[in-house]
């Protein structure tokens, strides 16, 4: 009899293994979209196959223009920006993760014009959104449900650059906490600043660190921002410039120590650049830029100076690439395109860095944001 039940428990543990490294492979894929094209609904949300790059749709949720998201640390809720039109919002919702759907919890005003931008603290409590037009930032609480509360910090940036299209005031791209949950961020793109902030993860509230500021050059636009592992260095992309700059980073404060093209050295388009991720190694940075050029750049890392090098800049296969991600494994990179109405997945080399397009493609209405619950 105990023999049998030996037996019984290896077939069992034999049979279950091959399910349990399928279920590993599947994650839950997010995307941010546009509504007012009148081409999505808002937040779809899909199963990805790590393995295989294959994606299919499980849910959506109708919200408009949820144009960044992001989800909380226990990856329970979900947070959006509306950028409507005029006045914003944010929105933020429950995640089942059995069904892959998401539940409306609420929706507040942002406060402001065009919110671009949401964050969320480490420990979960608060919230940081950026509004673009108006050029202000908040902090919302959020209770353990996943509710946001009433802002409890609202900076407004002042200030304009030398380009009268783009930087006749202020136009706060981004607000997001530093890796260790101490510091805020902000980088503000009609300014050339990024804001730098003490953050009380008790309270919600900022203080100026010394300095307040980290000034970018003039008339380069400072736009998304990404550390490394160690937080030891830090990666801006710049949207007007089109160049990468590379901190030396330490508790707030910020070194510049490279700048760097995200484009070939004969490039004469037009230069419009988005977003910036590190592979999942470290070992490589990326880089998407609209435009003219609709591409991806690929630079290697040094991890002891995080000074960069251009690889190569590889078409994206598609028009205006905004926000782009790894998914979880590292295998694949996935490219938003607002204007081609798609998202196309790349196959990535962890040892060289390169991509491949696979062929496959997510059709979207006017996909802008990517992003993963774990």
């Amino acid at each position: 009899m105990k023999r049998i039940l030996q037996r019984f428990t290896v077939l069992s543990i034999i049979t279950i293994l091959p399910f349990a490294h399928l279920l590993a492979q599947k994650q839950y894929l997010l995307l941010g979209t546009y509504t007012n094209s009148g081409k999505s609904k808002g937040i779809y949300v899909y199963q990805f196959n790590s393995a295989t790059g294959a994606a299919s749709e499980v849910s959506n949720v109708v919200t408009g223009n949820p144009s960044f998201v992001t989800v909380s640390p226990d990856n329970k809720k979900v947070y959006a920006v509306n950028e409507d039109n005029g006045p914003g919002s944010v929105s933020s919702f429950s995640f089942d993760k059995s069904s892959g759907k998401l539940t409306l919890i609420n929706k507040v005003p942002s406060r402001g014009e065009a919110p671009c931008y949401v964050s969320a603290s480490k420990n979960g409590k608060f919230i940081a959104v950026a509004n673009y037009s108006s050029g202000n930032y908040l902090v919302y609480p959020v209770d353990a449900n996943g509710k946001i509360g009433t802002p409890v910090e609202n900076r407004q940036d002042v200030g304009t650059g030398p380009n009268k299209d783009r930087q006749e005031k202020a136009h706060a791209h981004a607000a997001y906490f530093s890796p260790d949950g101490k510091y805020l961020f902000a980088n503000d793109l009609g300014t050339d600043k990024v804001m730098a902030y003490n953050f009380n993860d008790a309270t919600g509230k900022l203080s100026p660190v010394a300095p307040p500021f980290v000034t970018v050059k003039a008339g380069s636009g400072p736009r998304h921002m990404v550390f490394d592992a160690a937080a030891k260095y830090a990666y801006l992309m710049t949207e007007m410039g089109g160049e990468v700059i590379v901190y030396k980073y330490n508790n707030g404060t910020f070194k510049e120590l490279q700048t760097i093209s995200s484009h070939p050295a004969d490039f004469k388009g037009t230069i419009g650049s988005a977003d910036i991720h590190l592979s999942p190694d470290g070992n490589f940075l990326y880089a998407s830029n609209r435009g003219d050029a609709n591409s991806i750049a690929i630079f290697s890392r040094d991890k002891n100076t995080g000074l960069l090098k251009l690889l190569k800049v590889e078409p994206t296969k598609g028009i205006m690439p905004r926000n782009f991600n790894f998914d979880p494994s590292g295998n694949f990179l996935l490219v938003a395109h607002q204007q081609s109405n798609d998202v196309v997945i790349f196959r990535v080399d962890k040892k060289t860095g390169m991509l491949t397009d696979t062929g496959k493609r997510i059709e979207v209405g006017s996909p802008v944001c990517v992003t993963w619950i774990k």
